[in-house]
């Protein structure tokens, strides 16, 4: 198991990280951002959008109680090392031949202090300290998983948006093949069958944009969802530049396995698990064994009374003394107890082994994923500038009679497809980079890696 000055680093390292993430949500955050009703005003920045979804957010928020909830029960882990004292307080009247006898008034003070129990405190507390570790390592996943949500739909609406001007911009083109088809056949230079073509060529693309202003706004829904706003509203968002991305996919496989082992906090906390499991099976068998405590009571009765030789007695009246328990027999059921907790261990080592080894299946699919991404946007910047220049060729070409409205048209397929793969492949890029960093468990990084353009899109 870990050494605590190992596991206490550990924790420190995701905690920084996770701090990125809070501060700024507590104090960049608007002030009535977890209140307000209504989408702020002006472009935000992926950086503003997190930060108004951790604010706003009640997954994050229930992770954190849960987290806070570990914390407070871990504390109560101090408290078998301390004296436990009880205090009662009595009165009676006592009914005796028909009549009440007076009433009597008396008070106690006990304390009990657990001396020795073979270390079987230091095991429940060292149970529930990482317990509370595991937890807030679980808030951390929660956080990062959320705000990974938030990139991919902010990115989600770029291009959804992105293509909805692209289809504005060829029906544009469509509108001018027609247009240039009509004058051609009302100076008898096409046939009517050209202008038709062209005609349904642009109710084709009409259609195309209103497809596209659909998906524009659910993908707007989508990311108002995830700020927990009213889906009827509108949200401005400043894109992202073209230099967008970190150091991360300069480092081997390897690198990034290293560093999820330290950061990614799904991992950390079934190693915390672990350690709860290990620490509870040591409690169980510690309650095998003797505990010796000490114990004293102070008693007070106002009322004086007298012994056999008319001796007054005091008030006042208690004792002290140590106590030793020993268990020896409960039916087997610290002995089940004991063996129950060492399969309870077991199993969790079994889970951490098995997340270790799909955190390194996550970060080899992400690496993969990334850096195909990053080939198919240069295949596509490629297509997109030949389809453009084809388009603009074949319908000079249409112009002057060298060309057909079929092979105009054809062209326009063209370039419509690869623009939508170009569009694609740009904000499919970002959001491929920021799995990567989720896989290495460090949006952190990801957040800071680039900064945001003027563009807006609304």
């Amino acid at each position: 198991m870990k050494s605590k000055s190992a596991i206490f680093a550990t924790v420190s390292v995701v905690t920084l990280s996770l701090c990125h993430f809070v501060t700024s949500a507590a104090f960049a955050a608007d002030k009535d951002c977890a209140t307000r009703k209504t989408t702020p005003d002006g472009p935000q920045t992926l950086q503003q959008i997190v930060e108004l979804g951790l604010c706003r957010n009640p997954q994050t928020s229930a992770a954190y109680l849960a987290a806070e909830s570990a914390r407070l029960t871990k504390n109560t882990g101090y408290a078998p090392y301390l004296p436990s004292v009880d205090a009662s307080a009595s009165v009676s009247d006592q009914y005796m031949n028909k009549q009440w006898q007076g009433r009597n008034y008396g008070a106690s003070l006990s304390a009990t202090w657990l001396i020795f129990d073979f270390g079987k405190r230091l095991e429940n507390l060292n149970q529930m300290a990482a317990v509370w570790r595991a937890s807030g390592f679980d808030y951390s996943n929660t956080v990062q998983n959320y705000v990974y949500k938030v990139i991919a739909a902010y990115y989600g609406l770029l291009t959804a948006d992105a293509q909805v001007k692209s289809s504005a911009g060829l029906v544009t083109v469509s509108q001018s093949a027609k247009d240039t088809a009509a004058k051609k056949f009302a100076a008898g230079a096409a046939a009517k069958a050209d202008v038709l073509q062209a005609e349904t060529n642009l109710a084709s693309r009409q259609l195309d944009l209103q497809r596209a202003r659909n998906n524009r706004e659910v993908a707007k829904g989508q990311l108002l969802y995830l700020l927990s706003f009213a889906q009827s509203q509108e949200l401005k968002i400043s894109d992202m530049p073209a230099q967008f991305g970190g150091a991360t996919e300069m480092k081997t496989i390897d690198e990034l396995i290293d560093k999820a082992k330290k950061t990614r906090p799904d991992l950390l906390s079934a190693q915390e698990s672990a350690n709860a499991a290990w620490h509870r099976r040591n409690s169980a068998f510690l309650s095998n064994l003797p505990s010796i405590s000490a114990n004293g009571s102070l008693s007070y009765n106002p009322e004086r009374t007298f012994d056999q030789f008319g001796n007054p007695n005091d008030k006042l009246g208690g004792g002290i003394g140590i106590r030793a328990s020993v268990p020896i027999f409960a039916g087997f059921a610290n002995v089940y107890n004991v063996r129950a907790q060492e399969a309870n261990y077991e199993r969790a080592q079994e889970q951490m082994r098995d997340k270790e080894n799909s955190v390194e299946l996550d970060i080899w699919t992400a690496y993969q994923n990334y850096q195909t991404a990053r080939q198919v946007l240069g295949q596509t910047d490629v297509l997109l500038k030949s389809a453009t220049e084809s388009e603009k060729v074949t319908g000079g070409m249409y112009k002057v009679g060298r060309a057909t409205m079929l092979d105009w048209q054809t062209q326009q397929a063209n370039l419509a497809d690869a623009e939508r793969q170009n569009i694609s492949a740009r904000y499919d890029l970002y959001v491929k980079r920021a799995a990567l960093a989720q896989a290495v468990g460090d949006l952190k990084e990801e957040l800071d890696s680039g900064d945001n353009s003027d563009k807006v899109t609304e």
